[in-house]
């Protein structure tokens, strides 16, 4: 005959508790995603710590979807509905629709034959804007990048001495042989390189790093396109300087009224899930458009390429009047710099 004995490993906790257990763990995983949500969704002047935490709103989908399943393995309906709710906020600004659209007359509805139309009066710019980390960006994989993408507008920021020289050692100024530079030491030096003529026509008033307005003539095929170019380089919302990054990106919605096309260029320390930053696409007399958004690719980081280990955010950009259309967004690792590289095709109306 056999016994059988009841094994003596460690004692069953009771479903009650497993479920309490799980409905612990939803709770902890919903909380910062509330605390951060009220300030990406309540557009006041937040302190800078919340500042800097919306920069991370699109990461909390991952903590917002964990507190659903642990909800739903607690078998607590009223929790699982709430984080359910959670998932749903986070994935709607994921994804935002209120955005302006680069091709007005496509949104309008207007015939494929007018819109091809449209564009053949255009110029085309392909543009790339870099913050070269106070100078320290690879002068050679900058100019390898502009020879291989067929770089015809290029801003920089962080720009120094040192850099200029290694960029003319590089052979930039053979591809690009037009240049309005203001070289400088740590982080307030700038620069646009180009193919077409510039004309410096002033600055942002008041902006904590220098940020030159410049009037950019090109020509193509015979057709002429200006464009009022910004090469932007906003103050970073840490210490002190939270009011300075407030009334950077405030003068720089004002620059959406400029007339004809308008294209701002560079690093707004700013993401879109910033109430000031979608102020200055909406605001103003005319909308602006995010090209990386209008291209698909919002959720694609521009930093930190290097050094902190932080969830990747987008805070650098290509901004336009809606007259001007965009194709051919991406985004490039540079060595030296813990920016990412963008660049753009944009399609300017032609004069005439």
């Amino acid at each position: 005959m056999m016994f059988r004995t009841r094994g003596r490993g460690a004692p069953r906790m009771p479903a009650g508790g497993a479920a309490a257990g799980w409905r612990w763990l939803a709770g902890l995983a919903a909380a910062p995603v509330m605390v951060v949500s009220v300030f990406r969704a309540v557009p006041r002047e937040w302190p800078t710590t919340a500042v800097q935490l919306v920069s991370f709103t699109p990461w909390l989908v991952l903590p917002a979807g964990a507190s659903l399943l642990f909800a739903v393995l607690g078998r607590h309906r009223w929790m699982a509905g709430a984080a359910a709710g959670l998932v749903a906020v986070q994935l709607f600004w994921l994804v935002p629709l209120d955005y302006a659209r680069a091709a007005p007359e496509a949104a309008a509805g207007a015939a494929p034959d007018a819109v091809a139309d449209s564009v053949d009066r255009t110029v085309e710019l392909r543009t790339m804007s870099l913050n070269a980390k106070m100078g320290k960006a690879d002068a050679a994989e900058i100019v390898r990048l502009v020879r291989e993408n067929g770089i015809t507008l290029l801003a920089l920021q962080e720009y120094t001495q040192a850099l200029e020289d290694r960029l003319d050692a590089a052979g930039l100024p053979a591809l690009l042989p037009n240049r309005i530079s203001d070289p400088a030491s740590r982080a307030s030096g700038n620069a646009v390189y180009s193919v077409h003529g510039l004309l410096a026509t002033g600055e942002v008033p008041d902006s904590h790093f220098p940020m030159p307005l410049l009037r950019l003539t090109a020509e193509s095929h015979g057709r002429r396109a200006v464009v009022n170019l910004t090469n932007v380089h906003a103050r970073a919302p840490v210490g002190v300087g939270l009011p300075k990054w407030r009334s950077d990106l405030a003068a720089l919605g004002k620059l959406a009224s400029r007339p004809g096309n308008v294209v701002l260029a560079g690093d707004f320390n700013a993401s879109y899930d910033h109430a000031e930053f979608r102020d200055i696409l909406q605001g103003g007399d005319r909308k602006l458009v995010d090209v990386g958004m209008a291209q698909g690719s919002r959720l694609v980081p521009t930093w930190p390429m290097e050094g902190l280990f932080l969830p990747g955010i987008t805070i650098d950009h290509l901004l336009t009047s809606p007259s001007v259309r965009s194709a051919d967004y991406t985004v490039h690792r540079v060595s030296g710099t813990d920016h990412a590289a963008i660049m753009a095709t944009l399609a300017v109306p032609a004069a005439g």
